[in-house]
């Protein structure tokens, strides 16, 4: 409910916003082993609300909400959606910074999802790896947390075929850890 009430708040911006039909996957936030949503009632999610109005995003306009996308790597088509994108024009050229949201009380995110979301998005629109960062914004307590060394296609690609991000499938030891 918290992203969609993301989404609605820049409806009314001129973004290229889709419908619901057009947004593969779902929320998934506490929906799967059993575990208690990420919001337990219209009190949390005013709280919630109410938090996101103080973080830096709340006065950023997005370039891009519930973007979708579908990548094939390592075999497979991974499929799911980037909560916000936000576009800035640089002296060097247009660089994009993928916002995750995170509205559970845990602070455990997988950086994968993000290096996910940061290939797909550079692949979707062409530009390098390196024109693309990545955060997760924990919107209860307002953290942002921007992780360092991401992997690239290859090093994902690793990762989803049993080995390290950071070497060869077959690759232990030390050159392996990160």
């Amino acid at each position: 409910r918290f992203h969609a009430w993301v989404e609605s708040r820049f409806e009314e911006l001129t973004l290229p916003l889709l419908g619901p039909e057009e947004l593969p996957g779902a929320d998934g936030e506490g929906a799967d082993g059993g575990e208690p949503p990420a919001i337990a009632d219209e009190r949390d999610l005013a709280a919630l609300k109410e938090a996101f109005e103080r973080t830096p995003y709340a006065r950023r306009t997005p370039y891009r909400v519930e973007a979708p996308f579908e990548l094939a790597l390592a075999g497979r088509i991974v499929r799911g959606r980037i909560d916000a994108v936000y576009r800035e024009t640089e002296p060097a050229g247009v660089t994009y910074e993928i916002v995750d949201w995170k509205t559970g009380r845990g602070q455990d995110a997988d950086p994968l999802q993000l290096a996910v979301y940061r290939l797909a998005w550079a692949e979707q629109q062409g530009v390098p790896l390196s024109a693309v960062s990545a955060a997760f914004l924990y919107v209860r307590t307002g953290e942002l947390v921007c992780p360092e060394g991401l992997p690239d296609r290859s090093g994902l690609e690793r990762v989803l075929t049993g080995g390290p991000p950071g070497g060869p499938p077959d690759a232990g030891g030390a050159g392996a850890a990160r």
